[in-house]
């Protein structure tokens, strides 16, 4: 993107900050887990500062939150979120830059990305805790119960980027070219 460097800062930070907030949001009213508030502001961060600017905010945002508030517990749940959030970040800005600001297909790749490495991160870290973590557990937890969040990403994102865009205040990459 072409913001400046303190603009992306700021919007970052911004972003941390919506990691702390949401979820303590969600949570007070029950809807915490399934409506994965934590991701919706990674996602952004990608798409409008870049996946650097993106994969810090999905690592750090589960990080403070641990920190600040207790959520996500500290082992072994927040260092998976950071990983799986730090991926959502880094291939929202990857594919966004590289499909040419094809706002569905980037969300999708890198929902899709980071529930792997969710999978990967989790099946390691339950492992070290010696908690019980398989497949079906990996896939009621990224599909199932995540199903209402999954939803509202899929409409809510990219109407925030489109009318952010639209009252020029982000901008639409060009195509990638390959060297």
């Amino acid at each position: 993107m072409k913001h400046s460097h303190t603009k992306n800062l700021v919007i970052t930070a911004f972003c941390l900050a919506l990691c702390v907030v949401l979820p303590m949001a969600f949570h007070a009213i029950g809807a915490g887990q399934a409506f994965l508030p934590m991701h919706i502001p990674v996602l952004l961060c990608g798409f409008l500062c870049g996946w650097q600017y993106g994969a810090v905010c999905g690592f750090l945002g589960p990080l403070l939150s641990s920190l600040l508030t207790g959520m996500p517990p500290i082992f072994p749940i927040a260092p998976a979120m950071m990983l799986e959030l730090c991926a959502y970040g880094l291939l929202t800005g990857l594919f966004y830059r590289r499909l040419g600001g094809n706002l569905y297909l980037s969300l999708i790749g890198a929902m899709l990305g980071g529930r792997v490495v969710s999978g990967i991160a989790n099946a390691v870290l339950m492992g070290i805790a010696g908690k019980p973590y398989g497949l079906s557990m990996f896939l009621s937890a990224a599909f199932v119960t995540a199903l209402p969040g999954i939803l509202i990403q899929l409409v809510a994102i990219p109407l925030l980027v489109a009318a952010l865009q639209k009252a020029g205040l982000a901008e639409k990459p060009k195509r990638h070219r390959a060297a």
